[in-house]
């Protein structure tokens, strides 16, 4: 008679699937499900006043052939590039400040934290109002009121494409900064101060320190903002629906602008969904590139 084999503790979990099978199965009726429909509609001829009535590429041929497709590409990556390398940089200082006051116990920490964290909450049609509110350039507008004390020129923050393009850019930097902030800052108080002592004794400067310790250990939280952060922007809309109405003309009309246009103004269903397809596609592209660059543990 062969003794049977030793279970320990955790040898329950040695065959996950059980497990995670009713998470997966959730997951996959409040996600793929809709998903799978979104993929059905772009091969229709469906719109917002009449359902689909038959399988068709109309739609797709329509999308890929429309002349101002590629320049809303062009003003998404634009758009997505530069938050995503600000939100990083802004989020990473903020975070930094924050536990190098901790550190020292300055006074008045938490209340930044708070201060910072106040502005992810602000809805993104409020903060595109607040921000048109701001950037008015009648003679009242706040900014350019305040230019005008220090002896400046007024800026056509809203008129001029590229300055309209800037100001969209500056307003989403304000209200996702909070969330950069947050995911560093948990990442920073996760790194053993032991290090940061040794660096100490061993008289090492604060850039030599942020290089060599703080950085590298940073690289796993730095590849999971810049997926979550690319994705939140290439999905931002309402800030910016607010803030300029995707104007002037086409300037600050990113892809998820243009499929929400598509699909409630010019009532077109089917070919909304080719757009939000390729927003799906998109946004998984970049999530794939940043964790196969990013992702690994440092070496």
């Amino acid at each position: 008679m062969t003794a049977r084999p030793d279970r320990g503790p955790g040898a329950g979990f040695a065959q996950p699937v059980p497990w995670l099978a009713p998470a997966v199965l959730v997951l996959a009726a409040f996600y793929a499900v809709p998903v799978l429909d979104v993929a059905r509609l772009a091969l229709s001829d469906a719109t917002m006043v009449r359902p689909a009535s038959g399988f068709s590429t109309e739609a797709l041929r329509g999308v890929l052939s429309d002349p101002a497709l590629p320049e809303v590409l062009g003003t998404t990556l634009i758009f997505v590039g530069v938050n995503v390398v600000a939100l990083q940089v802004v989020g990473l200082v903020i975070a930094l400040t924050i536990v190098r006051g901790e550190g020292r116990e300055l006074p008045g920490m938490a209340a930044f934290r708070t201060l910072v964290l106040a502005a992810w909450v602000v809805p993104g049609i409020a903060n595109g109002l607040i921000w048109r509110m701001l950037f008015d350039e009648a003679p009242y507008g706040t900014l350019n009121s305040l230019l005008g004390y220090a002896g400046l020129g007024p800026v056509a923050w809203l008129s001029d494409p590229q300055m309209a393009l800037v100001s969209a850019v500056i307003a989403n930097v304000w209200q996702g900064t909070a969330f950069s902030m947050i995911v560093f800052y948990a990442a920073r108080r996760g790194i053993d101060p032991v290090l940061y002592e040794v660096a100490a004794l061993d008289a090492a400067g604060p850039w030599r320190v942020f290089r060599s310790i703080t950085l590298p250990l940073l690289r796993r939280a730095i590849a999971v903002n810049t997926v979550l952060v690319s994705v939140q922007t290439l999905n931002t809309f309402d800030s910016i629906l607010a803030l300029t109405g995707g104007g002037p003309g086409r300037a600050t009309e990113v892809l998820s602008l243009f499929t929400f246009n598509t699909v409630f103004y010019n009532l077109d269903l089917a070919g909304g969904s080719v757009l939000a397809v390729l927003l799906f596609v998109l946004g998984l592209g970049m999530t794939l590139a940043v964790l196969a660059a990013g992702g690994r543990n440092p070496s």
